[in-house]
């Protein structure tokens, strides 16, 4: 496959979808019922126009963040997604090798085929010598506690940075296409990695993820009293929840509902962001995902207040076209469109990107 001459990441979807089983393809891109969030993600960013300056350029522009101490060299991080494998052979190994080349953040996932250990090694090996990769770790709160303590443990010990506390799940989405599929289990030979011999008593054993539904705000002020690690919450879709989280210490909120794979017809998260914004007055940094396929996508985001985006399915698709070096490409060309636009919007980096670039779209009931 020829990387470059594939120039979006609809077109490393379409790839993408050619080259997958039907049922991992429909895993991926699949949402919980109809699928109503799944296009409103996609749509939202569509019903916002840009309203660019002029005369106020700079031949480089600044793309760089800083986020809870470590550096990304671009607002554009890898938000966690599962099961790797199922795409590509090397799974989350090409995936941190892709985030360190592209000198982004990974957020790994808990429900991945290669144990984070594993994965923070491929990052290290392949970052530049005079660099450290960031990676970050997702986690479901386990009902079993002393199961949560061996995940945090686990992920401190590869050096992870940050915990990304995925809220909106007491309960997993319905997602009908598997049940049409009758796609349930992992196929032989793989497993989620991160609950192998999770407590070091159980060798070869693979936990199961379980959902809690008793999950309340007394978790998470005993995660805080349980790792020295930033905490973010990633699935807080209500603006009044975001202030109670904040009072809650957390470090930050990823704001996302899940790629529309949890509670279906909830509202897109570009929609939502200027309540968030208000909500939480700028005490933690906001981050946002779901939908983001383009550059302008970005520079949307951050007009309105996100201080990074999180792309999740592009990067699975990347890794199905062309593995690592399908993913570093998606990262690179959503780098390129971002810069380009930037440019376009008169802005010297991203300090300039503010709300008054952002217009409702013609026709747009916003």
């Amino acid at each position: 496959m020829d990387l470059d001459s594939l120039f979006t990441v609809d077109e490393f979807e379409a790839v993408a979808q050619r080259k997958l089983d039907p049922v991992y393809y429909d895993y991926i891109a699949g949402g919980s019922r109809d699928e109503v969030t799944v296009r409103a993600n996609l749509d939202g960013f569509g019903r916002l126009s840009l309203l660019p300056r002029v005369l106020r350029g700079s031949a480089q522009r600044d793309l760089a963040v800083t986020l809870f101490g470590a550096r990304s060299s671009m607002p554009i991080l890898i938000s966690p997604t599962a099961f790797h494998r199922l795409v590509c052979t090397e799974g989350e190994l090409a995936t941190a090798r892709a985030a360190a080349r592209a000198d982004t953040i990974m957020i790994a996932s808990m429900a991945s085929t290669v144990a984070v250990g594993e994965v923070a090694a491929a990052a290290r090996a392949a970052a530049p010598a005079d660099h450290e990769p960031t990676l970050w770790f997702q986690l479901y709160l386990q009902p079993d506690l002393d199961d949560t303590t061996a995940l945090i443990a686990r992920a401190t010990k590869a050096g992870c940075k940050a915990l990304v506390v995925t809220v909106d799940s007491p309960v997993l989405g319905a997602n009908e296409r598997n049940h049409r599929n009758r796609f349930h289990d992992l196929p032989p030979g793989m497993a989620c990695e991160n609950l192998r011999n999770l407590r070091g008593d159980e060798p070869g054993n693979v936990r199961q993820i379980a959902m809690s539904p008793e999950l309340s705000w007394d978790h998470i002020d005993w995660l805080r009293e349980h790792t020295e690690l930033p905490v973010l919450l990633k699935g807080v879709l209500h603006p009044e929840d975001a202030r109670i989280a904040v009072d809650h210490g957390v470090s930050g909120l990823l704001l996302s509902n899940h790629g529309g794979r949890q509670l279906d017809t909830v509202p897109a998260t570009i929609d939502l962001l200027p309540e968030f914004v208000e909500a939480v007055g700028g005490r933690v940094p906001l981050l946002l995902d779901g939908g983001v396929r383009r550059g302008t996508d970005v520079v949307k985001a951050l007009a309105l207040g996100a201080v990074a985006v999180g792309v999740g399915r592009p990067i699975v698709w990347g890794l199905a076209a062309g593995g690592e070096d399908g993913a570093t490409r998606v990262l690179e060309l959503l780098r390129d469109e971002l810069d380009h636009t930037v440019a376009l919007c008169g802005a010297r980096g991203l300090a300039d990107l503010t709300p008054d670039l952002v217009r409702p779209a013609a026709g747009s009931r916003r």
